[in-house]
């Protein structure tokens, strides 16, 4: 007989083998109680003393809280138990006995803090409510590798360790690389360009991303997972909106249908977004200006302007996501392209959901000359940038693509406080371990 999740268990499965950890262990006398968690649920083993053998009753004095065992015994109807049945043993198995008392508390009852979950992530991912979250996180990460496979995308993996990056050098991890400087890459928008150049016309990619960027905030992370794509031939920046706008809708959509039970856990409710509406920068200041929150001309939209933006946006639209597009040249990388009528902005967006910007996205600048014109007014000599500018020299068309965070994705999703929870093993400017 081969174990069985406790998800596959009726009322009726006669005898059985389960296997898990001990969630709780109940005394009453004649009687006793165990309940066993696996990665599917919770299942109430139940020992009267007159059903079991003496040996079995007080063997189960010797268990502690989050040991590992195994059950053998009989199915039994119980309609006060939890899934409506109990097992009463004829074996348990103890495999692994867990020292006590165990370093954090997991049952719920006692609240630990956030670096203390962390400290001990192993632990803290055995409740369920973990294994949910990772689920959903899982089916997210399927839901996107099968949106961008059924547009016939090409996966490209690119490389982590790098000679340049593509943004501010400050924000650069720095590594040794034999007898040469190298960096981790906090993008891989060079390869993705490159790419499209060499005739795949459509890549995508799921990777690591690292930033050295000194930030103690709820959103910010030294390393994290980037959804990234990139595709030629298209008409202007709303193309590459289009492609979002399809993939969130498949996001979610995959996750109502595949997740109902563990979205219950987090108490949320996902929308299918319809059209999410694409507001000019300049549009979204004055929207701002009129509830009190003033953005300067060329600054960027901060934490409390991005909050509110999604307030408003809600309740002008009915819509959980919005597009600010036109961000000015002076926030944007030297490789955004411009409008034609506006030389002072670029054909970039960021794509906010419930206050919170998820992507950056833009049209690129396929043009060399123009290109090369963009990087002096940033300070940028593409001379020195050989490989980047060889890329635009023999023959390049016009493309862009977007870069997303999948962590701020199930952030978002499952509107978790911190994005330190939507990770398995977090790294911020502080916790390097475990």
């Amino acid at each position: 007989m081969e174990r069985k999740y406790i998800s596959e268990i009726k009322s009726d499965s006669g005898k059985v083998i389960v296997g898990g950890w001990v969630s709780e262990l109940r005394i009453f006398g004649g009687i006793k109680f165990i309940v066993l968690r696996d990665r599917t649920g919770l299942a109430q083993i139940v020992l009267p003393k007159k059903e079991v053998s003496k040996e079995l009753f007080d063997l189960v004095d010797s268990f502690s809280k989050e040991s590992v065992i195994l059950v053998h015994g009989l199915v039994k109807k119980a309609e006060q138990a939890m899934n409506g049945f109990e097992i009463v043993p004829e074996k348990i198995e103890l495999i692994s006995k867990a020292e006590a008392p165990i370093p954090l508390d997991i049952s719920g009852k006692i609240e630990s803090d956030l670096s203390s979950r962390l400290d001990w992530r192993f632990l803290d991912l055995r409740t369920l409510k973990n294994n949910a979250l990772f689920k959903i996180r899982s089916k997210t990460f399927k839901a996107v590798i099968d949106y961008f496979d059924s547009l016939d995308f090409t996966a490209i993996q690119t490389p982590k360790i790098t000679s340049a990056g593509v943004e501010s050098g400050a924000e650069l991890f720095e590594i040794k690389y034999f007898d040469k400087k190298a960096f981790l890459s906090q993008s891989p928008q060079i390869y993705k360009q490159m790419m499209v150049a060499a005739g795949f016309e459509k890549v995508y990619e799921i990777g690591p991303i690292f930033r050295a960027e000194k930030s103690h905030t709820t959103r910010h992370l030294t390393e994290f997972t980037g959804v990234d794509f990139e595709m030629g031939f298209i008409k202007d920046e709303s193309t590459v909106m289009d492609i979002i706008e399809g993939m969130l809708k498949h996001i979610i959509s995959s996750i109502k249908k595949e997740c109902e039970k563990e979205l219950k856990l987090f108490e949320v409710e996902l929308i299918v977004p319809t059209k999410i509406p694409r507001i000019p920068i300049q549009e979204i200041r004055k929207m701002l200006k009129e509830k009190g929150k003033i953005i300067p001309e060329n600054d960027d939209l901060d934490a409390e302007a991005e909050e509110l933006l999604g307030k408003i946006v809600k309740e002008k639209f009915n819509s959980e996501f919005v597009f600010a597009t036109n961000y000015p040249f002076t926030k944007r990388p030297f490789y955004h392209m411009k409008p034609e009528n506006d030389s002072n902005g670029t054909r970039s967006f960021d794509l906010i959901w419930n206050g919170v910007e998820i992507a950056t996205g833009a049209q690129r600048e396929h043009r060399y000359e123009i290109l090369k014109a963009q990087g002096k007014e940033k300070g940028v000599n593409l001379d020195e940038m050989k490989d980047y500018a060889a890329i635009f020299k023999y023959g390049c068309p016009p493309h862009g693509g977007v870069g997303f965070g999948l962590d701020r994705i199930v952030q978002r999703m499952l509107k978790l406080e911190n994005i330190k929870e939507a990770l398995l093993l977090p790294r911020d400017p502080e916790r390097l371990n475990p």
